[in-house]
């Protein structure tokens, strides 16, 4: 295996020797897999490998980053002159530099999954035949598919900067989906249903999946309009979690020190129903948003953002927290090319006490959303209006699917008018919420 610690020790020392006051490296190598199989052939397959190196310099408070796929010495070379250089061009920011030396623990998360080596291409291939098939049998209604896609991705991840921290870890995933179209009445309705994991064995059956796609794409079949009303809303768990991931925007120290989160200014202060507790965890073994370390080598942990309903954190790298007299709270992220930014680990809302079929019968009239459509979310002053997707609930049930339909509110509203949360917590991504009941919002329609 490529020593890479050694080579990123060797470009930061090539670079102090021309004067830079600091600086670090990432490296990432790693390779990716995709097929997409539509109707039960293969529709399109791609298998990739690539390596990139970022070298970030400072000069005093100027700063650079390059980066190059080229790890031949005279390339790293040029790469050495070219930001020494751009770092000296650059105007000084007070803020700009590395965190303070901290040293480094990378725990074992079980983040990569080394069965991926041995898998063969045919038996990923046939799984996701596996799954958009338990589809296309369900129901003769599901009558065509926009196809089922598998993907996998692996890297290996190196940082070292002039403070003597190094470390390296090891990261994958692997994810498939099915997206079945449904027909009655020469209408058509599309839904999908997916898995995702770091490791194979961890991932739901095909014919479990298939067979949910085929459910959720079947029950919007025969969708009505409504009146426009102001009722309970419960959102599902996926889009709950587009709700949370909001949030998630909106504490960015970046969105922050800017003035364009309706939180900042909010340390503190009551935000959400007491009954609300946000959390990033970066730290949950096996989880997709978990790492060992931040794009700064900084150890991950878990921030407990809103408590209780009162805002108690941020999330934060080291020049946002910087830019508003805090500290880092191990959430930098860094593409190799550019500068640190600040993104959430495993971003989510603590699971309540409320089973989701207790929370539907709590509603006598009211929307279950299960798809929300478009990005109309304003963080600055928090106004939300999103197309949704849903099923009508009457006297606590699920009744008929309900389409072309808007809802709204504003962020400040819907976090303290949280009423149930669900014990129905599941991470199927980087940003997980339980089912969720507001107890009113305005649902646009006639």
């Amino acid at each position: 295996m490529v020593q890479y610690e050694n080579l990123a020790g060797e470009l930061l020392k090539k670079a102090t020797t021309k004067g830079a006051s600091s600086g670090d490296v990432v490296i990432v190598e790693g390779d990716s897999f995709d097929v997409q199989v539509r109707l039960r052939s293969v529709d399109k397959l791609s298998n990739a490998h690539e390596k990139r190196l970022g070298l970030r310099l400072f000069f005093g408070q100027r700063t650079a980053v390059c980066s190059t796929s080229d790890f031949s010495r005279e390339s790293l070379d040029r790469l050495v002159e070219d930001t020494c250089h751009l770092a000296r061009s650059t105007a000084e920011d007070p803020h700009a530099g590395l965190p303070e030396p901290s040293p480094l623990v990378s725990p074992d998360l079980g983040l990569y999954d080394e069965s991926l080596h041995g898998w063969k291409i045919e038996d990923k291939i046939h799984l996701a035949v596996q799954a958009e098939a338990a589809a296309l049998d369900y129901d003769a209604r599901i009558t065509n598919s926009e196809g089922a896609n598998l993907s996998h991705a692996g890297r290996r991840v190196v940082y070292a900067n002039t403070h003597g921290v190094v470390g390296s870890y090891p990261v994958g995933s692997v994810s498939y989906s099915v997206s079945p179209i449904a027909t009655a009445d020469g209408l058509m309705q599309r839904d999908y249903w997916y898995s995702a994991k770091r490791r194979v064995k961890e991932l739901a059956a095909p014919e479990a999946v298939g067979r949910t796609a085929a459910q959720r794409a079947l029950r919007r079949l025969g969708g009505r309009k409504i009146s426009t009303c102001d009722v309970p809303v419960v959102f599902d768990p996926e889009t709950a979690s587009e709700l949370v991931g909001s949030i998630a925007a909106c504490v960015s120290g970046y969105a922050v020190y800017k003035g364009v989160s309706f939180l900042a200014g909010e340390l503190g202060q009551s935000v959400a129903a007491s009954s609300v507790t946000v959390l990033d965890d970066g730290v949950i073994p096996s989880a997709l948003g978990s790492r060992p370390f931040d794009g700064e080598g900084l150890a991950t942990r878990k921030t407990t953002v809103i408590r209780n309903g009162i805002l108690e954190s941020y999330l934060l790298d080291t020049y946002s927290a910087r830019k508003l007299g805090l500290r880092s709270t191990g959430n930098a992220v860094r593409s190799v090319g550019d500068v640190p930014s600040v993104s959430h680990t495993n971003f989510h809302l603590a699971p309540g006490n409320h089973r989701p079929e207790e929370i539907i019968r709590s509603v006598k009239r009211g929307l279950y959303v299960v798809e929300m459509i478009g990005f109309g979310v304003n963080h600055v002053t928090g106004d939300y209006s999103r197309g949704a997707v849903g099923l009508w609930i009457e006297n606590g049930e699920l009744t008929y699917p309900v389409e072309e339909i808007t809802i709204a509110g504003n962020l400040k509203e819907i976090l303290m008018n949280i009423e149930m949360i669900g014990n129905d917590l599941e991470f199927r991504g980087t940003v997980a919420s339980p089912t969720l009941k507001l107890s009113r919002m305005t649902v646009a329609g006639n």
